[in-house]
């Protein structure tokens, strides 16, 4: 994930991409972050959940293990959270709802001031310690720069956000539906039948409202991506690595790295996140 917009104004967007980019290179399953305001962290991007149990979570200072990394401002873990005593327990309905056992909590620092904050968390008791916490702290830092970056950037550039925007947990639900519709045509021989489902694809991602301008690069040149270049980005959005995309789709680890790569290069996109970014805003993907 790159520290700069990328022309994105939206920071719940922001927090979508840090929450993806922590699963990548954490290896985390399950994954999720939000913003604070109003004197509490609303989860609004979630990655990887089983259940619903995570939907409604809103954090507060000094509460629970990201109440407590934000207050004092530091990474925060549960090896075991059902009996972590170096925290209060105001959230377990939704973390063992879930079946967390290992959480890691990260709060995003913008300037001395906790703005939010990142969680990575295992079904079960993992072995973490720094080997995890460091990446999620640097991809947490990122983000601070990022929405420190969106606060001094000129407000007029993109048009607000639709109103009746659709919630973090069904958006990600709708990008895997889109990844899984993508292998399946793949694999269907009936043309008149692939065509089918290629119109179902573009519904989904019309769904996701993020289509508003033609399919362009930044210098207005047009963009015409492989199908099988569609997939590997939209496997990459959903936090898979490159073994995980070859896995799903049944290519070889160098043949996903060519197509993200060319890819990457169509968009003229520094990083495969903002490969994926670039691709949603342009339609490409959901």
């Amino acid at each position: 994930m790159t520290s700069t917009i990328e022309s994105v104004r939206d920071p719940q967007r922001l927090v979508a991409g840090a929450v993806a980019e922590l699963a990548r290179r954490t290896r985390f399953p399950v994954a999720f972050g939000g913003l604070l305001e109003d004197g509490r962290v609303a989860m609004t991007a979630f990655h990887g959940a089983r259940t619903r149990a995570l939907d409604g979570l809103a954090v507060q200072p000094e509460r629970g293990l990201g109440g407590r990394a934000i207050a004092e401002l530091r990474p925060r873990m549960a090896g075991d959270y059902r009996t972590a005593e170096q925290i209060t327990h105001d959230y377990d309905r939704y973390i063992l709802g879930e079946g967390i056992g290992t959480l890691l909590a990260v709060p995003v620092v913008v300037d001395g001031t906790a703005r939010g904050v990142l969680y990575g968390g295992a079904w079960g008791r993992w072995s973490v310690g720094g080997v995890a916490a460091a990446p999620a702290v640097q991809v947490a830092d990122a983000l601070a720069a990022q929405l420190r970056a969106l606060r001094s950037a000129p407000a007029e550039v993109d048009p607000p956000a639709p109103a009746a925007a659709i919630p973090a947990a069904q958006r990600e639900q709708l990008r895997e539906s889109y990844a899984e519709l993508r292998r399946i045509a793949a694999d269907v021989d009936d043309a008149a039948l692939r065509a089918r489902l290629e119109e179902v694809e573009r519904r989904l991602a019309s769904i996701a409202g993020e289509a508003s301008a033609p399919v362009e690069t930044d210098d207005g040149a047009p963009v015409h991506l492989s199908p099988r270049e569609i997939d590997v980005l939209a496997c990459a959005g959903l936090g898979a690595t490159n073994a995980g995309i070859a896995a799903q789709l049944g290519l070889r680890e160098a043949t996903v790295k060519a197509y993200l790569g060319s890819a990457m290069s169509k968009l003229d996109a520094a990083t495969r996140w903002a490969a994926v970014a670039k691709a949603r805003r342009r339609g490409i993907l959901p």
